[in-house]
């Protein structure tokens, strides 16, 4: 503690007034960047309705872009989700909001709650995790993945996958082959 009040530039005391520990300050950090993931997972240049994959591609970049510029934090939280109840459930919480803002714009815009016979949150709940896991190895884990994936790539891989999978076609509107 005594290290972030001085690297934020205020006394030990004005910092313990506001969180009782590091982990009451890591929790906040979490909440925080939670609140932007989400924020940078929303479309706004591309509707869901008449562009489905620019909305998935500017979706995931949004969210990829922001995980890759707080890869440390990121690599805590989930690291911390893995032996303390507490970060375990902001995690699930975390992904649970955004899994069930996908399904319902799902079924409200495109009238889909079923896909290749399976129930959608499903399905949503496989894609996220295949994002979150990507965005861990590529961003969180960089030295170990041993590769840049530059983010436009990155988001047009997972917009790919999410949109294949839901449309049954390619972002081109042809067939998978």
């Amino acid at each position: 503690m005594s290290a972030v009040a001085a690297k934020a530039k205020i006394s030990l005391g004005g910092l313990y007034r506001y969180f009782v520990n590091k982990e009451d300050l890591f929790a906040q950090v979490i909440a925080d960047l939670h609140e932007q993931l989400y924020q940078a997972s929303t479309s706004a240049e591309h509707s869901f309705r008449t562009d489905p994959y620019g909305a998935l591609l500017e979706a995931h970049r949004g969210y990829l872009e922001l995980y890759s510029r707080e890869p440390d934090v990121m690599r805590a939280f989930m690291q911390a989700a893995h032996v303390e109840d507490r970060f375990r459930d902001f995690w699930w919480h975390m992904r649970t909001r955004h899994i069930e803002r996908f399904v319902s714009a799902l079924a409200e815009v495109h009238g889909i709650t079923k896909i290749n016979g399976v129930d959608a949150a499903v399905v949503t709940e496989s894609l996220a995790c295949m994002v979150e896991q990507s965005a861990y190895v590529w961003y969180a884990q960089r030295q170990l993945h041993g590769t840049d994936v530059d983010l436009d790539v990155a988001a047009h891989a997972v917009a790919h996958a999410w949109y294949a999978t839901i449309f049954g076609q390619s972002a081109t509107g042809r067939p998978l082959a």
